[in-house]
């Protein structure tokens, strides 16, 4: 997938963990793992508001694109 998440990284930066986020952001701990492990089909504009209002940081330290091998 072109998509990468980058949450371990920002979550290491501010030195929190991923239970620490999900109380913060009211998002399960199971779908914050989905999404750290780059598993989930989509992510909703208000999570991901919610994800960089925790971290204090953008969208673009979250989520990287890398163009696909042909």
């Amino acid at each position: 997938m072109p998509i990468i998440v980058n949450m371990d990284i920002m979550l290491a930066k501010r030195k929190m963990t991923l239970t620490t986020l999900s109380e913060k952001v009211g998002i399960s701990l199971v779908n914050l793992s989905i999404l750290k492990q780059s598993k989930s089909k989509a992510i909703r504009f208000t999570t991901l508001e919610a994800i960089c209002s925790a971290l204090d940081c953008q969208p673009g330290d979250i989520l990287e694109y890398q163009k696909e091998e042909v």
